[in-house]
């Protein structure tokens, strides 16, 4: 499979993890440390190719998705469920430890970001709420699946929300996947 796009991962494990199945470029952030130089790399390369995020499922990975998003507008997002990338006996995360399947179904999934200006009307508080995904029992077990469903990865209440709008997820097609999960439950 060929990528058109950069992606951005965070180190090398990642470049070598995707370039066993894949004829892509990437850039590589070196961690939360994002330098000037890098930033600028990655502006360029969104100009002449287009960028996709895939940082890992973890709080460094967001912090450094966040602070690409925020500098370079209209980034494309891959994301990646937490539990694909596990590797259970060294207890790390990381792209470099998911399956080729898993990574392919994130880049199949990548989905842009929308400017503010432009958002159209998304989901509020008040349907996360009646979804039971800010509060109560299973809260946080709700909005890791609902990330998985939509693609947009795991967030705490205020990030979900913020992600609905940046992804223009529909009222429809946020009651559809809440309604799924209430499906799957057992």
């Amino acid at each position: 499979m060929q990528i058109k796009e950069i992606i951005v991962v965070e180190g090398k494990n990642d470049t070598h993890r995707l370039k066993r199945f894949l004829d892509c470029t990437t850039i590589e952030t070196g961690g939360t440390g994002l330098t000037s130089e890098t930033m600028a790399r990655i502006r360029e390369a969104q100009k002449r190719r287009g960028i996709i995020i895939f940082t890992d499922p973890d709080y460094p990975g967001q912090k450094i998705r966040h602070m690409i998003d925020k500098a370079v507008p209209g980034c494309r997002h891959a994301f990646l469920p937490k539990a694909e990338a596990v590797d259970h006996a060294k207890r790390k995360v990381g792209i470099e430890h998911a399956s080729e399947e898993a990574l392919l179904e994130a880049l199949r999934e990548v989905r842009t970001a929308i400017p503010e200006e432009v958002r159209e009307e998304t989901p509020g508080w008040l349907e996360l709420h009646e979804a039971g995904l800010l509060a109560g029992p299973g809260a946080k077990e709700k909005r890791r699946r609902l990330g998985e469903a939509l693609h947009i990865g795991y967030a705490n209440g205020k990030q979900l929300l913020k992600r609905l709008e940046q992804f223009q997820i529909s009222r429809r097609e946020f009651y559809e996947a809440a309604a799924k999960l209430e499906d799957d439950q057992p």
